[in-house]
């Protein structure tokens, strides 16, 4: 246990979930040393057919901007979870971990 107490220790010491928080968004999207190598990256698995990891990069991207919204900031009030919200989340990420799992052991390419 002392070794996931040191683990979330330098997690806050290093503010990760404030640093995630603080990403702006549109400035990341319009920034060229982002956006060229991004579209590279999708330009050659388009042209390498793979879809894979184009749905995972996708999922990502969702996620991430998912947790940015209002109703993620509203799943938490005076620090106490509000079931009746986290439980379409629940549902919702069981699913999406269903479907990746699907995607690496399922089927094959």
């Amino acid at each position: 246990m002392d070794f996931f107490t040191k683990i979330k220790d330098w997690f806050v010491s290093i503010h990760i979930p404030e640093q995630i928080r603080d990403v702006d968004i549109t400035g990341l999207f319009t920034n060229p040393w982002f956006i060229v190598p991004f579209v590279l990256m999708v330009g050659y698995m388009l042209f390498k057919q793979q879809w894979k990891d184009l749905i995972i990069i996708a999922i990502f991207i969702a996620i991430w901007w998912v947790s940015g919204t209002q109703y993620m900031d509203t799943l938490l009030v005076n620090g106490e979870i509000q079931i009746e919200k986290i439980l379409p989340v629940i549902f919702g990420g069981a699913v999406v971990l269903g479907f990746v799992i699907y995607l690496f052991f399922g089927r094959s390419d």
